[in-house]
């Protein structure tokens, strides 16, 4: 109905635009001189020959094809308008000659592209159809040999006109028409190959590696064209746009033909050396289906490194595509020793590498990035500390090591690692299992450097190291009690640190207590208020630095300290 009203439309006004001019001029001639100079009438008569031109187009189509389906109305449309961008910019190229016979041998090559377009479709959709009707071999024929021979023709026509009158648009034309006669040669094989394939009993093996070599040499006919075509056009006219896309993707098309060919020439290598014959008892034991044929396996099958069996033919021909199995997408490519022996691999010589850490922690996922999994580094500031605490603090202020509690025995390789933290706890060790702090020292009421924390974006790891903090092996389950006895390890140093400072506290009042014993009034003390006459000249210091407000603070401060650590010990413990 669309096409009927447009169909319509477009009469009406070419007869408007007829009758108009023969009721002014009178006479034939006198007529189409007028219809010809008027910009309007001209545009009236254009639109009607497009009409015209797309009525014929629809014509052809239902002789030739029938109903299309809907990949290759699909194709048709995205490909057409790709192709009216190529013309629109070979017309700047081609100003000069721009003229309706210009414009009509535009629209008859682009006609003419639609039913190449439509034809490679269709005979690829032989192969997908299990049913080829004798019409549809009819269609075909007659369709291949009215485009080869109009394309020979034009193709002739502009090699003469180009010799006889030199170079023009004609070349575009003639090139445009040699690279559509490599298309319906390569149609024609494609349609030849799958009619020997349709009419043999059983499938033909050797129909993928003629399709692939028939589209690397015709992919590099169509490179030399474009090649000597651009080559040309930048020599007499200009640099043609118009022929960069698809010179593009005859290249890249080209390209991916000669890797297929060289890839499944490997893989096919492979199939006939590496991988071994399916014995009747694999066979048995698995589902004899072949998944690419949907047939039994019974003899002639090989068996892929990922153990899926197939119909060797089957993959002969599955491999002249794709060069991976065709139940879980394994790149057969690689060494089938090597994707058997991936994963019993680390399990394998997880005893043999904890035997040669000799005793080293295990490595930490959580490694904190700034410090580094260095070498085990001495805390230099806890290691007077027992020394001090014999000297002058008194033993409930500084545990002894004993006291702090036990460490998780673990054993196995495991043990040797284990003794690590423990003896860093003890007096006198100098050692431990965790990144190497700062170089340093903790100044006072300054916090340690933050525990190593987890990253925080694990969308940027990648699967082996997501494997690797999920993984439930012997190395995981060490590093995890590593990560925990370093954050031991951490709390003990802390617990240290308000050792120290108790043992201050303590010091500073031991030193405090001989001056106040030799003040005079005694009953001042508790106001705060020091008497410069009573002090004597080996104090004068103590006497400058003494609290002017009372002198109980100190054991205040040191019973702060001792609460301190005990919830840090209970914390710990």
């Amino acid at each position: 109905m669309r096409t009927l009203s447009i169909s319509m439309l477009s009469v009406i006004l070419t007869s408007i635009v007829i009758a108009n001019a023969f009721y002014q001029k009178k006479q034939f001639y006198p007529s189409v001189v007028y219809i010809t100079k008027s910009n309007p009438s001209m545009a009236v008569i254009y639109i009607q020959a497009f009409i015209c031109v797309w009525i014929f187009g629809k014509i052809m189509r239902r002789i030739f094809f029938g109903q299309l389906r809907t990949t290759e109305f699909e194709h048709l449309m995205e490909r057409s308008w790709y192709a009216i961008t190529e013309t629109c910019l070979a017309f700047t190229v081609f100003r000069d000659d721009f003229n309706p016979k210009f414009v009509a041998l535009f629209t008859l090559l682009l006609f003419l592209k639609s039913f190449h377009w439509l034809a490679e479709d269709r005979v690829d959709y032989m192969e997908r159809s299990p049913v080829i009707s004798w019409l549809f071999h009819t269609r075909v024929l007659s369709l291949l040999l009215l485009l080869g021979a109009l394309d020979l023709h034009f193709v002739q026509h502009a090699y003469l006109s180009t010799v006889a009158k030199g170079a023009s648009v004609q070349l575009v034309f003639g090139f445009e028409y040699a690279v559509l006669l490599t298309v319906v040669i390569n149609i024609i094989i494609k349609y030849a190959l799958h009619s020997v394939d349709l009419n043999s009993e059983t499938p033909w093996d050797n129909k993928a590696v003629f399709l692939l070599y028939t589209e690397l040499v015709m992919g590099l006919i169509k490179v030399i064209l474009y090649v000597a075509f651009v080559a040309i056009m930048v020599r007499i006219y200009t640099l043609p746009l118009f022929a960069f896309r698809p010179m593009y993707y005859t290249i890249r098309n080209f390209k991916n033909a000669f890797s297929d060919v060289i890839l499944s020439r490997r893989a096919i290598h492979n199939m006939n050396t590496l991988y071994p014959d399916a014995t009747p008892e694999e066979l048995a034991a698995a589902d004899n289906v072949c998944i690419i044929c949907r047939e039994e396996m019974l003899t002639a099958s090989k068996k892929l490194p990922c153990n899926h069996i197939f119909h060797t033919s089957c993959l002969r021909s599955w491999f002249q595509r794709q060069q991976t199995c065709p139940t879980c997408r394994l790149n057969i490519l690689r060494n089938p020793t090597n994707n058997n022996n991936t994963r019993p691999a680390p399990a394998a010589a997880a005893p043999p590498a904890a035997a040669d850490r000799g005793g080293a922690p295990a490595p930490n996922p959580f490694a904190n990035p700034f410090f580094g999994a260095g070498p085990a580094h001495p805390f230099h500031m806890f290691q007077n500390l027992p020394a001090a605490a014999a000297a002058g603090v008194p033993p409930q202020q500084v545990p002894d090591a004993a006291q702090q509690p036990p460490r998780p025995a673990q054993s196995g390789p495991a043990s040797s690692s284990s003794a690590t933290p423990t003896a860093s706890s003890a007096p006198g060790s100098s050692t431990f299992a965790f990144p190497p702090p700062p170089p340093f020292s903790f100044m006072p009421f300054m916090p340690p450097p933050p525990p190593p924390m987890p990253p925080q974006h694990l969308a940027r790891l990648n699967a082996e190291e997501l494997r690797r903090m999920e993984g439930n092996e012997r190395e995981n389950v060490e590093a995890r009690i590593q990560c925990l006895r370093n954050i031991q390890m951490l709390l003990d140093a802390a617990v240290m640190m308000m050792q120290q400072y108790s043992s201050t506290v303590v010091m500073s009042q031991q030193m405090a207590q001989p001056s106040t014993s030799n003040l005079a009034n005694p009953s001042t003390s508790n106001s705060g208020i020091w008497d410069n006459s009573h002090s004597t000249a080996e104090s004068p210091k103590i006497a400058k630095v003494a609290p002017t407000t009372s002198s109980s603070p100190l054991p205040t401060q040191v019973r702060s300290e001792n609460k301190i650590y005990i919830g840090l010990n209970f914390l710990v413990k």
